[in-house]
């Protein structure tokens, strides 16, 4: 009896870990120092990206921008929105209803008086922007509100 309970013991850790790993994407981590992302990173970017900062509300450059391709982290280069899950929020950053699945993580951000979800990327813990529960309802029903300094867009090849 004790076998067979071993055995299924085994065999249910075995399962559950396979699931988790098939489940989640693997993401490579990009660990650096403050030094060395300040030296790669532009002085916004590095506001931005690593000290938590917010750009200024802009409807040009990438919030205006709907060409089909993915948008990558500025820091580390991971692909962390498709240009499918875009929208137009009209409030002054770039607007996304999903992330790639595994790409972006969420801290809760009690800064400034407020109870936020920051989203940051899962690669190198790049501060991305925010969550929010005003997105488009025939889909996620989530605003994920972007930093433009934070992002990149690759276009997508034909």
């Amino acid at each position: 009896m004790k076998k067979i309970m071993l055995t299924l013991f085994v065999l249910a850790t075995f399962q559950s870990y396979s699931q988790q790993k098939t489940n989640k994407k693997m993401i490579k981590k990009v660990t650096k120092t403050e030094e060395e992302w300040k030296k790669e990173l532009t002085p916004q970017q590095f506001f931005v990206l690593r000290q938590k900062g917010t750009d200024a509300p802009s409807e040009g450059g990438l919030t205006a921008h709907f060409e089909k391709g993915t948008y990558h982290c500025a820091a580390c280069d991971a692909q962390l929105f498709e240009s499918n899950s875009k929208f137009e929020s009209h409030c002054g950053w770039p607007s996304f209803d999903d992330a790639i699945e595994g790409t972006v993580n969420f801290v809760l951000d009690k800064s400034h008086g407020m109870i936020r979800t920051e989203i940051i990327c899962a690669s190198c813990d790049g501060h991305l922007g925010h969550i929010f529960n005003d997105g488009p309802k025939e889909t996620t029903g989530q605003r994920y509100c972007v930093n433009t300094t934070s992002i990149t867009f690759v276009k997508e090849e034909k």
